[in-house]
């Protein structure tokens, strides 16, 4: 240790020199001089050199003590180790001896208390998608706690919360048959919180002013459906909630709002138009047309055989009535012999078929081509449908069922509008036609009452 100091001593010394050398190269130092500068760097190291000696030695003895230390610690820290796992031991052997005698004195009970759990596990799940929490709240909470803290612990059910367990499930069956109100926050369609009477059929319905609700069992809030139910759906609520005990014809959801839902998601008359797009608006205001043009030729035939009746009553013929009209030709040609007159009556009668059947060859056109452009509306539909199936290819059925549904609606349209313009034209023609037998009916009389006046004339003359 010694020798490595020297060395360490004179290498230091031979640096200090160096560098004194340098340091003072201006001056001129004489070797006496140098030899005394020497000896001083010498007498300094030495005394640097004895003092970290000394610290190093100090610091030895202190971490000696440190590991004494530490040791001591370990052999007291395993020492606890051992009793701790000693302890531990007898603890289980404890434990298992005190779940024993807890199982044993159970005995039946522990049955009981499983099914218990169950059952509050199951009850809870129903009762927080039931609307009876809509009015009262709370009880999903009080069964999921219990149910979880059976479980999760030793801990039994105490006479109070199996009562109350009971106490709710009979409590559901009994409200499940009730008809009543309460008044509780309701969310608007529009999104806005407001208290409102809210009427509950049982555990199938909500209803306030008139609409549906719908009760969400998670957030335990009440909220207007977006869309509601026909008309006639919601008039029975409305109905029922002002009712005093009258028997009201309402219609329940058993499943507990899936039907509800599916209804209020078909679409109504006036979306079933709209998804006919161009072509079904021009399918109706061409059934419009044909409607009115129908109406006002019933409306005109009505008349018109009115008048013929007044008039088949009448001896004077009239010029407000195609009879009369007919009927004016005998008295124009009183002389005319009998094939004459009957050209006059069938020209007359000619002349007026056509005032009676005025546009119902409009009607009947319409009544042909309305299916025609249904079929081309559905036409165009599916070619636009399959034309979406080719880039989005066939991975949502709904997207092609809604696209076929679309289609057809045009050709419902055209047989709509086809069908009663048939009918209409059927009955028209019918009843024009009716006035035409009459015309010529009587046209025909006139004839042979003109026939046999000649006869009588001729007989008159061969005796005189």
């Amino acid at each position: 240790m010694n020798h490595i100091l020297r060395k360490l001593i004179v290498i230091t010394s031979f640096c200090l020199a160096s560098s004194l050398v340098v340091a003072q190269e201006d001056k001129a130092l004489n070797l006496d001089a140098l030899l005394k500068q020497l000896e001083q760097g010498q007498f300094e190291q030495n005394k640097q050199n004895v003092q970290r000696e000394k610290e190093f030695a100090a610091k030895r003895s202190q971490q000696d003590q440190m590991l004494a230390q530490a040791k001591q610690t370990r052999n007291a820290t395993l020492a606890t180790s051992e009793r701790m796992e000693t302890q531990f031991e007898e603890n289980e052997f404890k434990l298992a001896d005190l779940n024993g005698a807890l199982d044993k004195r159970l005995g039946s009970l522990k049955e009981l208390f499983g099914v218990l759990q169950q059952v509050s596990g199951d009850t809870k799940s129903k009762f927080q998608n039931s609307i009876i929490s809509a009015q009262i709240p709370g009880r999903a909470e009080f069964l999921d706690n219990l149910a979880q803290s059976m479980g999760a612990s030793s801990k039994l059910a105490s006479i109070e919360e199996i009562e109350r367990v009971w106490f709710e499930m009979q409590r559901e069956m009994t409200e499940s048959g009730k008809v009543t109100t309460f008044i509780t926050d309701v969310i608007e369609a529009g999104g806005k919180k407001v208290s409102k009477e809210v009427l509950r059929v049982g555990p199938f319905a909500l209803a306030a002013d008139g609409k549906y609700l719908d009760y969400n069992g998670t957030t335990g809030s009440i909220a207007e459906l977006v869309r509601q139910p026909a008309g006639r759906y919601g008039d029975s609520a409305a109905q029922l909630q002002q009712s005093s005990g009258a028997l009201i014809e309402f219609g329940l959801d058993p499943t507990g709002g899936s039907i509800l839902k599916l209804l209020v998601q078909a679409p109504s008359l006036k979306e079933r138009v709209e998804q006919g797009g161009t072509v079904g608006y021009i399918i109706l205001a061409v059934g419009l047309v044909g409607l009115l043009i129908a109406v006002w030729r019933f409306i005109a035939l009505f008349i018109e055989s009115a008048k013929v009746n007044l008039q088949l009553k009448s001896a004077t013929f009239k010029d407000n009535n195609s009879l009369g009209r007919v009927m004016k030709a005998k008295d124009d040609y009183p002389e005319a012999d009998i094939e004459a007159l009957e050209l006059h009556l069938t020209e007359a009668i000619l002349g007026e078929v056509p005032k009676l059947g005025r546009s119902l060859s409009i009607i009947k056109v319409i009544s042909v081509v309305a299916p025609l452009m249904g079929l081309l509306g559905t036409v165009s539909g599916m070619i636009n449908t399959f034309q979406a199936i080719t880039l989005f290819g066939t991975g949502d059925p709904k997207l092609m069922a809604g696209g076929i549904s679309t289609a057809l609606v045009t050709t419902v349209l055209g047989l709509v509008v086809a069908i009663p313009m048939t009918l209409l034209y059927a009955i028209l023609n019918t009843r024009s036609k009716s006035i035409v037998y009459i015309l010529q009916e009587q046209a025909a009389g006139v004839i042979a009452e003109r026939a046999e006046a000649h006869s009588a004339a001729a007989n008159k003359n061969e005796k005189a």
